[in-house]
């Protein structure tokens, strides 16, 4: 495990403002780029971030969440309405939900066998979720308090940014 995980998530964090910040608006997709970049940045940086990805709010399904970028394996979930699974009860409450053992959890959509836990953060805007960050670990345990305010930060950012 991470010896000093908040040292780890200052820097990381300095390093996302960089990727939002270099990543000019222009392009059509310019969002869907920056949000890969962090996905693969996170997955890189931090050693149980096993799958980290976006879900974004579907606006003509106002109630469903669709897939966006990601990094990992596959997943058959693509779609995902409010209140089902960790996603879309994230979506529902606009909470962020943390699950240190998914075999425990009772509304939990299984992705991968090697996943066990996960960690769910909105991207909220005037109160309306948007999206969120969705990373599964093939660790138990994983998450702290310093992960859940790493990654809020970074959903803070991108908010304000992109959406």
């Amino acid at each position: 495990m991470i010896q000093n995980k908040k040292a780890l998530f200052d820097s990381l964090l300095k390093e996302i403002e960089k990727i939002i910040q270099k990543n000019e608006k222009g392009s059509e997709n310019h969002r869907d780029i920056i949000l890969k970049e962090i996905c693969q940045f996170l997955n890189q940086k931090v050693p149980y971030y096993d799958w980290v990805g976006f879900y974004l709010v579907d606006v003509e399904k106002n109630r469903e969440l669709y897939l966006g970028p990601y990094v990992g394996e596959p997943t058959e979930h693509t779609r995902i309405p409010f209140g089902r699974g960790i996603c879309g009860q994230a979506a529902e409450t606009k909470k962020t939900f943390i699950v240190q053992d998914v075999t425990q959890e009772a509304n939990y959509l299984s992705c991968s066998p090697k996943v066990k836990s996960e960690i769910v953060v909105p991207l909220i805007k005037k109160g309306e979720v948007l999206g969120e960050l969705d990373i599964d670990s093939h660790t138990l345990s994983p998450f702290t308090e310093k992960d859940r305010e790493f990654l809020e930060k970074i959903c803070e950012m991108l908010v304000e940014s992109l959406f």
